[in-house]
């Protein structure tokens, strides 16, 4: 067979093929705003595992991208969507090599605090405790100020640093953004669903100068176990089950990416739950 008949064939079977990688093993997301500094900067196309959770439940210290309930404020604007066809048909090939603008509704954040874990914020050092044991966040850039106040500073999101103490309900976690001054996290937009996660960042792929793994820090192996902790049961976002907090039941995501190279991702904050568009931070 002619080269020329065999390379449509060969495309065809190498989307076939990125279509069920990034449904559902693996998918880029990409990072819009600064909630996650230094950890992840604005730019930088991270990788996002989508099985690692089907057997256990998110841990402590792990970075997550998540769906967002009606009580979180997206932290970048985007246009309405009322854009004609040929235009949508723009934005999906732009999802394809990750230049399209992102979606409002998917957010990147650290998991502080899981199912019946206490969180509170602050000890006499300032620093955030989970049962009782302070978190030591060598991670944090620009912590919130204690006092609630910061003359001259940017714009916080979530107001002062202290807050708690919090239970976090069954099937509900905590997280917190690693930019505490400016992100918008469990502190004001409330506990998030497990149901709700698409998956744990393990890698930043892109930029080259960034390329880095995303482990869980050291600092929360000695956190002691909650009092009441239910036994976790996996909750697939294909099921369409209930879920705490008043969140709509979830759909599977049946977008479609080609996730083949790191420079091919998708917008990290995408609308993964709007129809006709089916498709993806913030961070």
């Amino acid at each position: 067979m002619p080269l020329w008949q065999e390379l449509p064939l060969l495309l065809i079977v190498a989307f076939c093929l990125a279509v069920l990688i990034r449904t559902f093993l693996f998918q880029a997301f990409f990072i819009p705003s600064a909630s996650m500094e230094n950890t992840l900067m604005i730019g930088d196309r991270v990788l996002v595992n989508k099985v690692v959770y089907d057997t256990r439940q998110p841990a402590r210290g792990d970075i997550i991208v998540f769906r967002g309930t009606d009580s979180w404020t997206p932290e970048v604007s985007t246009a309405p969507d009322n854009a004609s066809f040929v235009a949508k048909l723009g934005r999906t090939l732009g999802d394809l090599v990750g230049i399209s603008q992102p979606g409002e509704k998917d957010f990147i954040k650290r998991v502080i605090g899981l199912p019946g874990d206490v969180v509170e914020c602050c000890d006499a050092q300032g620093r955030v405790t989970v049962n009782g044991q302070p978190l030591d966040e060598p991670y944090i850039f620009e912590n919130s100020p204690l006092d609630g106040g910061r003359a001259g500073g940017p714009s916080r999101t979530c107001g002062p640093r202290a807050f708690g103490p919090i239970t976090v309900a069954p099937g509900n976690m905590w997280v917190m953004g690693d930019h505490r001054l400016v992100s918008s996290d469990s502190r004001c937009s409330g506990q998030v669903p497990i149901a709700n996660v698409i998956g744990k960042a393990f890698v930043i792929v892109w930029p080259n100068a960034h390329w880095n793994t995303l482990g869980t820090p050291s600092t929360f192996g000695g956190i002691p176990k909650p009092a009441t902790a239910a036994p976790y049961r996996p909750i697939r976002l294909d099921q369409g089950v209930s879920v705490p907090n008043g969140s709509m039941p979830i759909d599977a995501d049946g977008s479609v990416a080609l996730p083949i190279l790191a420079s091919l991702v998708v917008p990290a904050r995408s609308r993964l739950l709007r129809r006709p568009r089916r498709r993806r931070l913030p961070a």
